[in-house]
């Protein structure tokens, strides 16, 4: 019997061991992962290389992607929203800069019901005119709104002045860029790169479904995959866009940084950590609670398949940018400076890694871990390797790292 009224002895284990999954290679070069549960529910997941790295045409790996349900060769939009939803079961599309990802959230009972037209989906969408011309429409409304955004506008000029206004991960989406896509850029963007590249399913599977799934994805692929390689262009290292009446400035600063497969990449993220990445962090402290300059700050790491990119972003009252910055560059600077004492090394070390344990509380985002590792090419052992080296991180670890990496940041400021 459990003595309830005693308190469980206390447990520190950061130990993180992601779960062994089945990787099924098709004949067609397609890598199938599937990761069994208990749970009646499934997730399938079909990833293309297909985001905004491929695009001849700004904006059109965002519309083709969205437009995939709006329409097959044998039903309508709204007919497709209906059958998905009798079955309780949705579709997401998430284009991104590198990767273009479809899945399907269905209960495992009803997974041969609802695929067929999830295939029909993938296989053969029709692209309507009047559905491209409404999510046009849509988009251009909320360009105009969100522009009005200094924050918006200012993580936008960070990118584009880090990366170039040319280069897939530097340039924006425009209300010219939108207008002038049309159906044929559409459909010649899908049959080029829509084919898929890797399939994640995780859920309570039949051996009979699994076989129906593998089966469909191991037919020959129709797009040709191709990949034009895009180097930095850095544009101004220090920018101010005036607002007229506006009471607050956005500031972003930001520089490339290492990607994920670089040996110090785990003493940058907790460096991170340090300096902004959580409520304790020392931007916060400083530029919140003891400045009272903004309501949040933040720093982050941003990692894509062919850069990463470090970032901090803060809204200031306009008439304390200079402070904001200043204060910003020193705790940068005293973390090139001064090594981290003990204790704060030991609570930003916990927390870290407690989130991190915490982040594969539930299967789907085990999965999304396990994404991360095959997308990117990265070693099985990426995230066991990331806190084993977090745990052991030093003080002079972080110094030196801050030394390599928090230097020459361009610096975005909008209001």
């Amino acid at each position: 019997m459990i003595n309830r009224a005693v308190a469980p002895p206390f447990s520190e284990d950061f130990s993180f061991r992601l779960p062994v999954v089945e990787k099924l290679p098709l004949p067609n070069g397609v890598d199938f992962i599937f990761l069994p549960v208990q749970q009646d529910v499934v997730k399938l997941e079909v990833v293309f290389r297909a985001g905004k790295w491929f695009e001849p045409k700004n904006g059109v790996s965002h519309f083709t992607s969205i437009l995939l349900d709006k329409g097959t060769k044998t039903k309508p939009a709204k007919e497709i929203a209906e059958y998905f939803d009798y079955y309780g079961a949705s579709v997401e599309i998430v284009p991104g800069y590198d990767f273009v990802s479809v899945s399907l959230y269905t209960l495992s009972k009803n997974l041969s019901s609802v695929f067929p037209l999830f295939g029909e989906i993938l296989s053969v969408p029709s692209f309507p005119e009047n559905e491209l011309a409404l999510s046009q429409e849509i988009v251009t409304q909320e360009l105009k709104i969100n522009n009005r955004k200094n924050s918006f506008v200012a993580s936008r000029l960070i990118r584009k002045n880090i990366f170039g206004d040319h280069h897939p991960y530097g340039i924006s989406l425009s209300e010219i860029d939108v207008a002038s896509l049309s159906v044929n850029d559409l459909q010649i963007f899908y049959h080029t790169f829509f084919s898929p590249f890797q399939v994640y399913l995780i859920g309570r599977v039949s051996t009979e479904n699994l076989h129906y799934l593998t089966d469909y994805f191991s037919m020959p692929q129709a797009g040709t995959y191709s990949e034009n390689p895009a180097e930095p262009h850095p544009l101004d290292l220090h920018f101010h866009q005036p607002v007229s009446d506006s009471l607050q400035t956005s500031i972003r600063m930001g520089k490339i940084t290492l990607n994920r497969s670089a040996a110090e990449y785990p003493q940058l993220l907790l460096l991170n950590h340090v300096l902004g990445g959580y409520f304790g962090s020392r931007l916060m402290k400083n530029i919140r609670e003891e400045k009272g300059l903004t309501y949040g700050i933040h720093s982050g790491v941003h990692s894509f398949k062919n850069s990463s990119l470090f970032s901090i972003g803060a809204d200031v009252n306009a008439t304390n940018l200079s402070v904001a910055t200043r204060e910003i560059q020193k705790e940068i600077d005293r973390l090139k400076e001064e090594p981290l004492s003990r204790a704060e090394l030991t609570v930003c070390k916990n927390h870290f890694l407690g989130s991190l344990q915490l982040e594969a509380a539930n299967p789907f985002s085990v999965m999304e871990k396990i994404k991360t590792i095959y997308l990117n090419q990265l070693n099985p052992s990426f995230y066991d390797t990331l806190f084993q080296a977090v745990q052991h991180a030093s003080a002079n670890d972080l110094q030196l790292c801050a030394e390599k990496q928090l230097h020459s940041f361009h610096l975005v400021s909008v209001g």
